[in-house]
């Protein structure tokens, strides 16, 4: 089954899941170049009756599909885990596969050796590096029994699989290039333009590197030279010594999914809200009331300053909390030096929801104060009634619809805050990864069907926020109505 095909399906399954689950919380240097048609020792120009052979007989085996549609690039099968895969009819396999997305350009020991890509503990690997103009295949020669390369039909094999693996498992980035130029080798130096590829570089004493560099010693990524994208590696193995386990089909790929779902960020989010909404709901009446009984004058001051973080970018509010709470303040050190550690805690994840979705609150709150009538309020008074007594026993039962709706609204607020939480919480598996952190970090590993699960979560909770609000507006209303 190809890639495609099964994150469908997962994503398919994950928007099951989340219906489900929101149900059940409301109820409760020698080279050869492939495609243009390059044999041993000479340029591409002067074999492209042999490279068209070749290239048509690869058009072809990619255009073939399974009847059940399980090869999704050509004969070529690819694991679950995308780290195999075997071709039909070939005489070699590809296992052990890993996909790296950028490498290293720093000095290695002291000794600049180019643009480094990890390799592991062994210099056995096959090895493609992509650029934007053309793909270098390195097939070691202790290989060279199963694959040689020197053969355009092998060469064909070997950038088949490669596709197949590299699409399989590029968790969002870059495809490897089809139609550009493919070199392939088995020498362990390889040079073409003025860059030099180095294979299996012992770098260190157990680990191996594939480094690219000028043929001079320079740097050919600083100055553009050549514009590396990234590199795949892959033993090549017998096809008898490879075991490919194909996706879980039906409801065995709904339970596969189902265990695989880190479900903490759900508990973290739930949890952060759920703290957060008291301090808000707290806080946002006692402002609002407060903010009613001062000057004028003060009330416009304190009204904005109580409904900016509404209007912030939540990023900016997330610096400004961080540069409050850290240790470029007074306040920060001070906090530090009783031992108490705001910044990149749970703790900072209810600080950040409370900022942002406190305005929500206070604005409600302070709307259904100011719709009272002050004639019923000095009536109150004019019986003994005291301050306190007048909040609880008139303003509260009074303004309770608007305040209700003011409070969904706020933890509707709180539970999608990610701005301000990434800035003053940061990025922690099970601490203060919330589901819109874990959104976008699913989304940017590659994860997009758990990221459409989460997405599912928080369009059902938002829709549950609107249609209670609804429902209670209307209950509100006719209560109105009656009464008039």
């Amino acid at each position: 089954m190809n890639r495609g095909q099964t994150m469908k399906r997962r994503g398919i399954a994950a928007c099951v899941v989340a219906l489900m689950l929101a149900a059940s919380m409301l109820v409760p240097t020698a080279a050869w170049a492939q495609g243009d048609g390059a044999t041993e020792g000479a340029p591409a120009s002067q074999s492209a009756a042999e490279g068209n052979a070749g290239s048509e007989a690869l058009e072809a085996a990619s255009d073939a599909k399974q009847a059940d549609g399980s090869a999704a690039y050509g004969e070529v099968t690819v694991s679950a885990e995308a780290d195999a895969a075997l071709m039909e009819g070939a005489d070699f396999a590809l296992g052990d596969f890993s996909r790296a997305q950028k490498g290293s350009n720093r000095d290695q020991d002291g000794v600049y050796r180019g643009y480094c890509y990890y390799m592991g503990s062994s210099a056995d690997y096959a090895v493609a590096v992509a650029t934007e103009g053309f793909v270098v295949v390195h097939v070691p020669q202790g290989a060279a029994n199963l694959c040689d390369v020197s053969s355009p039909d092998v060469q064909g094999q070997v950038k088949q699989y490669f596709i197949a693996l590299d699409n399989a498992a590029m968790n969002g980035g870059v495809f490897m290039g089809e139609d550009v130029p493919w070199y392939f080798t088995s020498d362990a130096s390889y040079a073409i333009d003025g860059v030099v590829f180095n294979f299996g570089q012992e770098v260190k004493e157990g680990s191996f590197y594939t480094c690219v560099i000028g043929e001079d010693g320079s740097d050919v990524v600083s100055d553009d030279t050549v514009v590396l994208t990234h590199a795949d590696f892959a033993h090549v193995v017998a096809p008898d010594e490879v075991e490919i386990a194909l996706p879980a089909q039906g409801f065995a790929a709904f339970q596969e999914f189902l265990s695989d779902i880190d479900f903490s960020p759900l508990w973290v989010t739930l949890k952060t809200t759920g703290t957060a909404i008291i301090f808000i709901f707290i806080l946002g009446l006692a402002a609002a009331y407060f903010s009613l009984r001062i000057p004028k004058r003060a009330q416009d001051i304190a009204d904005t300053v109580f409904t900016i973080p509404m209007v912030l970018p939540p990023t900016v509010c997330g610096f400004l909390l961080l540069w409050v709470l850290g240790n470029n303040t007074g306040f920060g050190r001070w906090l530090a030096s009783m031992n108490i550690h705001l910044t990149f805690s749970w703790e900072a994840t209810v600080i950040a929801a409370v900022v942002v979705a406190f305005p929500l609150m206070y604005r409600s709150a302070r709307g259904a104060f100011e719709n009272l009538d002050p004639n019923m309020l000095d009536a109150a008074r004019t019986l003994g009634w005291s301050n306190l007594r007048i909040f609880f026993k008139l303003m509260l039962p009074l303004s309770w619809s608007s305040i209700a709706a003011g409070t969904v609204l706020a933890f509707a607020r709180a539970l999608g805050e990610f701005g301000a939480t990434l800035f003053l919480a940061g990025n922690y598996v099970g601490i203060t990864r919330t589901i819109p952190i874990a959104i976008y970090f699913e989304w940017m590993s590659g994860n997009w069907e758990v990221a459409m699960f989460w997405t599912v979560i928080i369009i059902i909770f938002s829709f549950i926020v609107i249609l209670f609000i609804n429902l209670w507006s209307r209950r509100t209303t006719k209560y109105r109505r009656r009464v008039e």
